[in-house]
């Protein structure tokens, strides 16, 4: 922290803490309401720390509030080697989840298991639907593939399970097999953090504070950083992104001039 707003008690200058951004992040100053900051967890660098909040904060929005993922539930994770996928296995396998998680290699594959995913599966060579459904079926999918993905998901949920979607990268229109959904008591569901307002980031982030710092702490959950850039090479972490070889989060360090 460089400086503290008027009215901020919870910081003062000097202190370590990662933030949600709402944008402008590539700079080497942010400016942040106090209520979407957090603390940098124990044990861990302050750049690490960068990688957390906007993983963690979906990943708890999304799996943990809106699809009520609980303790010895089973959780399908797709995109599982991506910065939200392998906070999500890590997140899901600490909270005493069963969890399986697609990937598009067998290395990536492999590092899913590592983190905590009973199963990964290869969604260029194996069927994910068949797999699960061998498995017993999932209680809770996070899904950011949609498309074709989404009557899969209806298909190997468990009667009363939450298919939750994140993003869409698979096509922005689904159409979805209704009787499944209403025979089986389905529910979809979907977020983004950006447009919430001030005060719902700032009750996500106590939450994360008090749930999910303590796995960190505890050695049950670390950032996976896949590569970290310089803020002139940013570009090239766009490249990285895009070419898919990735696994975990990409960062850019702005060296603070001060």
């Amino acid at each position: 922290v460089e400086a503290a707003g008027p009215g901020v008690e919870a910081y003062k200058p000097g202190d370590k803490v990662c933030a949600l951004l709402g944008g402008g992040g590539y700079a080497e100053y942010a400016v942040v309401d106090a209520g979407s900051a957090m603390p940098a967890p124990e044990g861990i660098s302050l750049r690490d720390a960068a990688g957390l909040p906007e993983t963690v904060m979906t990943v708890w929005a999304n799996a943990f509030e809106g699809g009520r993922l609980q303790p010895g539930e089973t959780i399908l994770i797709h995109g599982g080697a991506s910065g939200i996928g392998t906070t999500a296995i890590q997140m899901a396998a600490a909270h005493g989840a069963r969890v399986f998680a697609t990937a598009g290699n067998a290395l990536k594959c492999a590092l899913c298991e590592q983190l905590g995913a009973e199963r990964g599966i290869s969604y260029r060579e194996e069927d994910f639907e068949e797999i699960l459904k061998e498995a017993g079926g999932a209680d809770v999918v996070l899904d950011m593939v949609s498309g074709e993905y989404t009557n899969k998901n209806l298909s190997l949920l468990k009667p009363g399970g939450r298919s939750v979607h994140i993003a869409f990268l698979g096509g922005a229109k689904s159409e979805i097999d209704m009787p499944t959904l209403v025979m089986k008591n389905l529910t979809i569901t979907g977020s983004a953090l950006r447009p919430r307002p001030l005060a719902e980031k700032a009750r996500i982030a106590a939450e994360v504070r008090r749930h999910v710092w303590p796995w960190i702490e505890a050695g049950k959950f670390r950032p996976i950083v896949d590569s970290v850039y310089e803020l002139e090479d940013a570009a090239q972490a766009h490249a990285r992104m895009e070419d898919g070889g990735h696994a975990g989060k990409i960062l850019l360090n702005a060296n603070n001039p001060a």
